[in-house]
């Protein structure tokens, strides 16, 4: 996957009632590989990129339109960006989001990048949707949400002064279907890629730690005191998440089911995906529900604030005891480590910003 060429090329021909040519025309959109960073090259895998959906300059500058477009909602009056702010590391500020006519979820919107190594495909804190481009397709349409219809988008987009001529070039037709809008926006947003915190940088030798993040990290490591790389991973997978979905002692019973709502197996109730810990200093509140509005407070989750349930994960070894019971010195040195994973460049970048 790193090396493929595209060519997309698409011959429209005209005949004549003699068989003769009239007129051919030809679009070509032009490939655009991700960037991948080098840290990624070197500890995962390559990222899903869609056979069908290959990344091309004109899609992506599509997608971004439409991201950042109003015109996807039932008013007029939301876009995509509304709930995933670039400045914001691409989620909601608010714990949880509102919809155009006020209605709110019960879910804080996800962070979005690093999107296209999420090797399983499953997408939503409970892994209700397969593929980036099926989730584009859930937002427009829900009545908590942007409260539309895609026919009626199809309908918007295909009167609009632009798009025709926007999607003739990324896709070789003027006639939009809500398929190649959902392509559109999948390919922008497999270019939110975050690798350029100070973490990064001090794992390629641009830049060292001080002795309270170096413990901080040590903390995050050590399956003694912190034990968090279980389910977040280390310093050898850029992503800082698994992608699997945990059931992390948050409660006791469960009003939201999460992934056990989507299977329909017990065993699987309150599990939720365990979303990166990239970016945290720009992304409050936390976790799937929003409950908790600083970083102080999730850790104080993990080291006195965990609640048994009989699908509690393993991993939370120390459930019986609360938690892992961190040192105050501990608590405040892993904070310090996980704002290492903040990346200035990436929520600053112009190619994600609506100019």
């Amino acid at each position: 996957m790193k090396f493929w060429k595209l060519h997309i090329i698409i011959v429209l021909v005209f005949f004549s009632c003699e068989n003769e040519p009239v007129n051919q025309y030809v679009s070509v959109a032009t490939p655009a590989p991700l960037q991948i960073p080098e840290l990624f090259e070197a500890n995962i895998l390559n990222p899903v990129i869609p056979i069908d959906n290959l990344q091309t300059k004109e899609g992506i500058a599509l997608g971004k339109k439409l991201f950042f477009d109003p015109i996807l909602s039932g008013d007029n009056t939301q876009a995509c960006a509304d709930c995933h702010t670039p400045e914001n590391a691409f989620t909601d500020i608010n714990r949880f989001s509102d919809g155009i006519d006020g209605s709110l979820g019960n879910r804080n919107s996800m962070p979005l990048f690093n999107l296209a190594w999420n090797y399983d495909e499953k997408f939503f804190w409970d892994g209700n949707t397969f593929s980036l481009e099926h989730q584009v397709f859930v937002p427009v349409s829900d009545p908590k949400e942007m409260k539309s219809s895609w026919t009626i988008v199809e309908q918007k987009l295909q009167n609009h002064l632009e798009y025709p001529d926007l999607f003739e070039a990324a896709f070789g037709t003027k006639n939009i279907d809500s398929t190649m809008v959902t392509k559109a926006i999948a390919q922008f947003e497999r270019t939110l890629i975050s690798s350029n915190s100070k973490f990064d940088k001090f794992l390629t030798g641009e830049a060292t730690l001080t002795p309270e993040e170096q413990n901080g990290f040590n903390v995050f490591m050590d399956e003694a005191r912190g034990d968090c790389f279980h389910c977040h991973g280390s310093d050898k997978n850029p992503l800082w998440t698994d992608n699997v979905f945990h059931n992390n002692g948050l409660d006791e019973t469960f009003s939201d089911l999460g992934l056990g709502r989507v299977t329909g197996d017990p065993a699987d109730n309150g599990k939720f995906r365990s979303p990166s810990l990239r970016n945290l200093e720009f992304t409050a509140p936390y976790m799937h529900d929003g409950r908790f509005t600083t970083l102080e407070e999730v850790i104080n989750h993990y080291s006195d604030g965990l609640k048994n349930s009989p699908t509690i994960d393993p991993l939370m070894k120390k459930v019986a005891q609360g938690g892992v019971g961190l040192t105050t010195k501990d608590k405040a040195d892993l904070k310090a480590f996980l704002l290492t994973l903040s990346d200035y460049d990436f929520i600053n970048n112009p190619a994600f910003i609506n100019q």
